[in-house]
């Protein structure tokens, strides 16, 4: 296929080698950071595809550099928060994303922040690798059972039900609230408890979010959600960094209003917000949600495959904006 594809950031091999078996010309940001504004819209001019990460900005700017010949960008992430999607529905471009394939790998990691949290484990790892402990001690490094605890779930969608779902174990009590107000069946199979954002809360030893980012769910946690929680509450974040208003959290966490958080994603990232790094009681994490050898392997191939389906006239599997599609 004569195709003339840009693919933003390095990805797993299996995806580029499948770009490169379809396409005649395939090039691939060398670079082990990603692209600057300027660079981006370099790389992308004169393409019939771009296959992007999250931190690439697309919009009518993209589009313009992208040029006509441009049918497809494909993002080799689940969100796409990064794309102006009415930009790209008047222009006719599709826009696709990559769901579903680390729908359990983020959800595991949820459950990775919720027990360093709870347990205080990066701080006793810290604590012990400084020369500072002397032996055990009955009153060292107290943290919070997770074990019958009360699981709060904000947002009910795949990843958010994949991580209620290993609550089992724990026998935990699990409440869930969507904006949606949809009910969601296996977690009510689960025993799990359709409530208001208030009560979720306020009742809740752990809150996860697992939401996407919209002009409704920023700052959805910000200083009066936080002083409904718990003092013993943990804050888990695996969704979008701005969910959370992080200056009010670093005000939480250093006046004790909940106890932690375990953070994989930050409000303006890379930037981190003074002060939170600072914090004993707070786990944080450079964006590894996805980050298994395996998982970002599905995520690389779906993506080239998205890309490729466009570009042959084809349906691709997950497209982001359909409508597109069906005109």
């Amino acid at each position: 296929m004569k195709a003339n594809v840009a693919v933003t950031r390095r990805i797993p091999r299996n995806g580029i080698e499948l770009l490169r078996g379809e396409c005649d010309r395939v090039e691939v940001n060398p670079n082990e950071r990603s692209l600057t504004q300027a660079e981006f819209l370099a790389m992308i001019a004169g393409r019939d595809g771009v296959l992007t990460e999250l931190i690439n900005r697309i919009d009518d700017e993209a589009f313009d550099a992208a040029g006509p010949r441009c049918k497809v960008f494909a993002n080799c992430a689940v969100g796409f928060n990064n794309v102006d999607l009415a930009a790209a529905n008047r222009r006719g471009i599709v826009i696709t994303n990559t769901p579903d394939v680390l729908t359990e790998t983020t959800a595991d990691l949820a459950w990775a922040l919720i027990m360093a949290s709870a347990r205080r484990i990066v701080e006793s790892d810290t604590f012990l690798r400084s020369g500072q402990w002397d032996g055990w001690g009955p009153m060292q490094f107290h943290g919070h059972d997770v074990h019958g605890a009360t699981l709060g779930i904000i947002g009910a969608g795949r990843i958010g039900t994949a991580t209620a779902r290993r609550s089992i174990g724990f026998d935990m009590k699990v409440l869930y609230y969507d904006a949606s107000g949809m009910a969601n069946a296996e977690l009510d199979r689960l025993g799990g408890r359709q409530v208001g954002l208030d009560e979720l809360l306020a009742e809740s030893d752990f809150v996860s979010l697992h939401v996407p980012l919209t002009d409704q769910t920023h700052h959805m946690i910000g200083q009066a959600e936080l002083a409904r929680m718990k003092p013993t509450a943990h804050l888990i974040n695996t969704s979008r960094g701005p969910v959370i208003d992080e200056a009010a959290l670093v005000s939480a966490l250093g006046d004790h209003v909940i106890a932690g958080a375990g953070l994989d994603v930050f409000e303006k990232e890379p930037a981190i917000t003074p002060g939170l790094t600072d914090l004993d009681n707070v786990v944080c994490l450079p964006h590894i949600g996805s980050a298994s050898g395996a998982t970002r392997a599905k995520m690389a191939e779906l993506a080239a495959t998205n890309l490729l389906a466009v570009l042959k006239g084809q349906r691709p599997p997950t497209p982001v904006n359909p409508e597109v599609l069906d005109r």
